[in-house]
């Protein structure tokens, strides 16, 4: 049990902070990430928007409960971190920096696999 609180707390961690990080330019629209996203085809008002989104994903699964919800965070972070692989790709094609959100998707889905593990049957 202390090995699956160990990587549970680690890998929830990391990949919070990986969402925080990017949300934060996001939410502040600065011109890095309106840059990014307009050369990507999407809208200014959206920015901000995916970026409230994302931190308030990123806090949920932070938070010791509220089991459906995490579901639900887990899912829509998910959900952006392959809609922005998709929209790179799909505009710019394949390149090869984009192999190291591999490294994000894996920690993504440990930290998801070992909520599970850890709180299973506890309260929701």
């Amino acid at each position: 049990m202390k090995n699956t609180k160990l990587i549970y707390w680690t890998t929830t961690i990391l990949f919070s902070a990986f969402m925080i990080f990017s949300a934060v330019p996001d939410i502040l629209v600065v011109e890095d990430a309106k840059q990014f996203m307009t050369h990507l085809g999407y809208p200014v008002y959206f920015i901000p928007f995916i970026g409230v989104a994302k931190l308030l994903g990123s806090i949920t699964i932070l938070i010791p409960r509220f089991k459906k919800l995490k579901e639900w965070a887990y899912a829509g972070l998910i959900f952006d971190l392959t809609g922005a692989v998709y929209s790179v790709v799909a505009v710019d094609g394949f390149q090869p920096p984009m192999l190291t959100m591999v490294l994000v998707f894996a920690v993504a889905f440990t930290s998801y696999r070992y909520n599970q593990k850890y709180y299973g049957s506890k309260a929701a």
